[in-house]
């Protein structure tokens, strides 16, 4: 029987929907708690488990105590083969890396893991690239190359990799970047090193590009379209990012370049909302939404963005959402589509089909989400 490594952070993506664009460190988290953030990180493993349920006589699962894989894992109807106790109150992140380097010294075929790229750096100084591994994207920044599109695709790629349907390996970067500079708006992400990931271009998402400084001249054609057809009264939800942050500083507003926004009539109302805020302001109200895809990765929503929540978005509506991608990025993509990971799959797939892009001064393309 083949080994597979089960491993979830149980507290990855706490601070997305209440706006603390991360979780490390347990003041974070219970911050978080008390903004009302839920574990989401279990659900979106069990996801990736339901793929696997096949195999649940073929391969042997290796896993943490409790929250940090045998809950989900019994839940999910399989008989794991607890190889790291953990702590029931605070999980660390040694836990994370004792349970990976146990895994690799008992030599499972692949680490299969829930979290975000904090995770995935305890994971790589563990494991090196002695054996594959392959993330559930469950945190809030996920800049690294090792997760998979969404939950569902990770236990697909998995099951694949598992019984020989896929063997080849490719070298994947694993990158993170200082949550506290991240909070006060500095992005500065490093490289920490590589693991082994299954090939699978269709399932697993690339690795997060910044834009060039050749960029801002598009960027300011895009920023001045969207100024210039901007409604009076209408809401405006700003999302993160360099393209929608020059939109902001066109209209000489302070505001968060990587948090969520509210304008109204060209006049900022409101900065930083959490989703349970935004959801409150917005209600009943017409509004758009104006985001930007993650460069090289393609994503639309689920990526540092998870205050635009399933609920936001049916407030919103998808024929209001605004979507600024400058061409040269477009082109970057391959053709690949843009990708959606709400936590919803039912909406995921509702949002699937073509899309308006704004990718200069009155300038539109068409392009597909999948």
């Amino acid at each position: 029987m083949r080994k597979l490594g089960f491993i979830v952070n149980p507290i990855a993506g706490m601070g997305g929907r209440v706006g603390l664009k991360g979780t490390d460190g347990w003041d974070i988290v219970e911050k978080a708690k008390g903004l009302g953030a839920l574990p989401a990180a279990s659900e979106k493993a069990a996801q990736s488990l339901s793929r696997l349920s096949h195999l649940k006589q073929d391969i042997e699962l290796w896993t943490c105590s409790g929250e940090m894989g045998e809950a989900v894992a019994v839940k999910s109807g399989f008989v794991p083969a607890v190889v790291e106790p953990v702590s029931r109150e605070k999980t660390t992140s040694e836990d994370t890396s004792r349970a990976a380097r146990k895994m690799a010294d008992g030599s499972v075929a692949l680490v299969l893991f829930a979290g975000g790229d904090g995770t995935a750096r305890d994971i790589q100084t563990a494991v090196g690239d002695r054996v594959p591994v392959l993330g559930i994207p469950a945190g809030v920044k996920m800049h690294s190359a090792v997760f998979s599109i969404n939950p569902m695709l990770a236990g697909e790629l998995a099951g694949a990799f598992l019984q020989g349907g896929t063997k080849r390996v490719t070298d994947a970067e694993v990158m993170d970047i200082d949550e506290e500079h991240y909070r006060e708006g500095l992005v500065s992400a490093r490289l920490y090193g590589y693991v082994k990931v299954p090939c699978g271009e269709a399932h697993v998402q690339g690795l997060k590009v910044g834009s060039p400084g050749s960029e801002q001249f598009f960027q300011e054609a895009i920023a001045q379209d969207v100024i210039e057809n901007m409604e009076e009264n209408l809401l405006y939800v700003i999302g993160p990012g360099t393209t929608t942050g020059t939109v902001m500083k066109k209209l000489r507003l302070d505001h968060t370049l990587l948090g969520v926004d509210l304008v109204l009539n060209k006049q900022i109302i409101e900065k930083d909302l959490n989703e349970e805020r935004l959801c409150r302001r917005i209600r009943g109200r017409a509004a758009r939404l104006v985001i930007a895809p993650i460069g090289g990765q393609g994503f639309l929503l689920g990526r540092g963005n998870q205050q635009v929540s399933p609920r936001t978005l049916g407030e919103i509506g998808k024929d209001n959402v605004l979507v600024l991608y400058t061409q040269q990025k477009l082109y970057s993509l391959k053709g690949r589509p843009f990708r959606v990971d709400t936590g919803d799959p039912a909406l995921d797939r509702a949002l699937s089909g073509p899309i308006m892009v704004i990718t200069g001064y009155r300038t539109r393309a068409v392009y597909r989400i999948k």
